[in-house]
């Protein structure tokens, strides 16, 4: 199972306070910090920053 320690499931939530939140996995090898993705937010209709949540 080291599957599962190496590549775990994060949740990235929105930084605009709409609590919209995308999952995906990650290296925790390559990507030791919290990640900060640009992605799209459908509540406000525009692209923002979601980082990852714990």
């Amino acid at each position: 199972m080291a599957r599962n320690e190496l590549r775990p499931v994060i949740k990235l939530r929105s930084t605009a306070g709409t609590g919209y939140t995308y999952v995906t996995r990650k290296n925790r090898r390559t990507t030791p910090d919290r990640l900060t993705l640009n992605k799209y937010d459908p509540i406000i209709r525009k692209h923002v920053e979601f980082r990852e949540d714990r």
